[in-house]
């Protein structure tokens, strides 16, 4: 073949192999998105988070969310979070017939449970009156916690939890105060009794929703236990320091 006649041909091979190794490059990716939707979580006041999550219209009061914040953002500093754009609040402040656990997502702002949960036996009847941090309580400690590691023991799926308030929840692993689904955690315990089932001092969930909860918050994400109980509210470092 004349030479002539290969050139278009030859033409065609460098430009395909040209515009082949240009579509393939990919711009350098800096950070993860999903770390800069992290990153940005607390650029928004309480108040305007709280709007976004609607928790008013869940039954939250918006002191117990800016209590929750403010904890968590202390935490974050620290490092000891390792999963800080999800949160679960359990609103003591609340009676156990209600719906007071509520797990968010910071990033998405999303409610992606708000459920029943259960207090301990010696903490009260359909309010938690009375808290320990003492072995064989049976009450329930305020206060944060970091979530650990899953296990299947008596109570079946259960979630470790660490508490990170001294003298106030940090013998919570000891207690064995852990996360796990109870039967007496139901609308049918509150028309029978006129308040929730009670656990030995466990944030006892439904068992309907227990292993999606558990799987959503393991491994190191903030847990809080709001009370407006005195003690805890004039002791508490992370809401006072």
């Amino acid at each position: 073949m004349p030479i002539i006649k290969k050139l278009p041909i030859l033409f065609l091979i460098v430009l395909t192999s040209f515009l082949f190794m240009f579509a393939a490059k990919k711009e350098p990716v800096a950070k993860n998105q999903a770390t800069l939707v992290s990153a940005g979580k607390f650029s928004e006041t309480p108040a305007v988070l709280f709007s976004e999550l609607h928790l008013s219209e869940a039954g939250m009061d918006q002191t117990v969310f800016s209590s929750a914040l403010q904890g968590l953002k202390k935490l974050d500093s620290t490092g000891i979070i390792r999963k800080d754009s999800i949160i679960t609040i359990i609103d003591f402040s609340q009676p156990s017939n209600k719906k007071r656990l509520y797990v968010l997502d910071l990033a998405t702002k999303q409610l992606l449970f708000n459920t029943l949960v259960a207090h301990g036996r010696n903490s009260g009847s359909l309010w938690t009156s009375s808290f320990s941090n003492a072995t064989s309580s049976l009450k329930s400690s305020p206060g944060f916690y970091v979530t650990g590691e899953t296990y299947t023991g008596d109570n079946g799926y259960s979630l470790r939890l660490d508490g990170l308030e001294k003298n106030i929840n940090d013998n919570a692993r000891a207690r064995s105060i852990v996360m796990h689904g109870a039967p007496y955690v139901d609308q049918s315990s509150i028309n029978t009794l006129g308040f929730l089932g009670r656990s030995w001092g466990c944030p006892a969930i439904p068992e309907t929703l227990h292993k999606a909860i558990i799987n959503t918050i393991k491994d190191g994400t903030c847990l809080f236990i709001y009370s407006p109980d005195k003690n805890y509210q004039l002791h508490s470092t992370l809401l006072n320091s």
